[in-house]
């Protein structure tokens, strides 16, 4: 198989988990508890990934400063172009609760807050994606620790954003064509970081990997937390201790 066609295929195979928990989440009646539960523990996943994988091996291929960097101009794009997305309706794209404070709004209560939530979806996922091809780029097969990382995380992020659209009134040709739609680019985001960056020198590569961690850890902060914290609390940085140390484990063990 060529190893660009199969960068594509690890980037669907993790947004197909968002797809996995928009299914969950409309089929069965998954209590608040357990998916803010769950979304503590991927929160936890990805976070570890962040630290021992993404940025270990950035500063590994590239060195500390075009990695730190990168993590920066990650953070701080993401964080625009979230503040942009809120502003039209994109806040609470993974709440799934019905606090009034903090839910998806509908179509009616926000016009265009449903094409606003979509691109949110789409923005928490492509960096996820990205960095799975290039995972490829040194030679090797994709990380294990850094595909459960994304895998795990994403059924939670399904689940919990594809609930809340239910609870606003989306239709459900609106929820899996944002997932279904979502899966396909991730698995596009991944092939097209794999073929444009071959040759790339590792400094590049270091910088855009860096770029996808910062990112990452600000989407975890700012949208996957706030969910889990909502409903369970104190047990929050527990849970998601469990989730750093199994991704760690596994790590380790790969």
């Amino acid at each position: 198989m060529p190893t660009w066609l199969e960068a594509g295929l690890w980037g669907l195979l993790g947004g197909a988990a968002l797809v996995l928990g928009a299914l969950i989440a409309w089929f069965v009646r998954v209590p608040q508890a357990v998916i803010a539960s769950v979304m503590a523990f991927g929160s936890g996943v990805l976070i570890s990934a962040v630290a021992f994988d993404l940025m270990a091996e950035a500063e590994r291929i590239g060195g500390l400063l075009p990695t730190a960097i990168g993590f920066l101009v990650g953070a701080v794009t993401y964080l625009a172009a979230n503040a942009a997305l809120a502003r039209h309706g994109a806040r609470h794209r993974k709440r799934s609760g019905t606090n009034q404070e903090a839910k998806q709004p509908s179509e009616d209560e926000q016009s265009g807050s449903g094409a606003a939530i979509a691109v949110g979806a789409l923005l928490d996922g492509v960096p996820e994606s990205v960095v799975l091809g290039l995972g490829l780029l040194a030679g090797g097969g994709v990380s294990l620790s850094v595909l459960a990382a994304v895998f795990i995380s994403n059924v939670p992020e399904g689940l919990s954003s594809a609930a809340g659209m239910k609870r606003s009134g989306r239709s459900a040709g609106y929820v899996f064509g944002v997932w279904v739609g979502i899966a396909v680019i991730s698995a596009l985001a991944a092939l097209i970081g794999y073929a444009t960056l071959g040759s790339a020198p590792p400094e590049l590569i270091a910088v855009i990997t860096a770029v996808a961690a910062g990112a990452i850890l600000t989407m975890i902060a700012d949208t996957m937390i706030p969910e889990a914290f909502e409903r369970t609390r104190t047990w929050t940085g527990v849970i998601a201790t469990v989730g750093f140390l199994v991704a760690f484990a596994i790590d380790v063990a790969g």
